[in-house]
């Protein structure tokens, strides 16, 4: 079964085989996942490394926040048919207005993935910031190209400040 799979903002095809499990049609490796019963944790074998994963449930479907080694991972894992449907869904969606992300909470921007000019899709990360000790990714609303960037890497910006700006 094939799925596609961001990771903060990243966005790789991982297919699993049985045991096997191969990433952007790398070479299959063995993989295993087991749950530690009555907990969020997740055993995650993938060939002689073992990791200790905590997994939480995050909104929509197929979201989730993993946190693995110390660090916060915004997932998102949907099989390949149901992430082009919603691909489709995103790309013909339109924002009323002009579309601009804001800050959804006051933070500190960590950490920008887009320049002026560039063309985004719905749904690409496009600022990290962290608030309340913890990393958010931000996504882009809608398709479309980048007018300008608001934000600056270790700004702290208040709840509803402009961060990036769409034509």
């Amino acid at each position: 079964m094939r799925y596609v799979v961001d990771v903060d903002g990243t966005r790789f095809e991982v297919t699993l085989d049985g045991g096997a499990a191969s990433v952007d049609g790398g070479a299959p490796c063995a993989a295993n996942l087991s749950e530690v019963p009555g907990t969020p944790v997740r055993i995650v074998r993938i060939g002689d490394a073992v990791h200790r994963v905590t997994v939480r449930r995050e909104g929509a479907r197929g979201r989730y926040v993993l946190r693995l080694g110390g660090r916060r991972f915004a997932v998102e894992a949907l099989d390949e048919r149901t992430r082009a449907i919603r691909d489709l869904s995103l790309a013909h969606a339109r924002p009323a207005g002009h579309p601009a992300l804001h800050a959804p909470m006051p933070g500190l921007i960590v950490r920008i993935h887009v320049a002026a000019g560039e063309h985004v899709e719905a749904g690409q990360g496009l600022v990290a910031m962290e608030a309340m000790k913890m990393e958010n990714a931000l996504s882009a609303p809608a398709a479309g190209r980048v007018k300008a960037v608001h934000a600056k890497v270790g700004e702290a910006v208040e709840k509803g400040a402009l961060l990036v700006e769409f034509e």
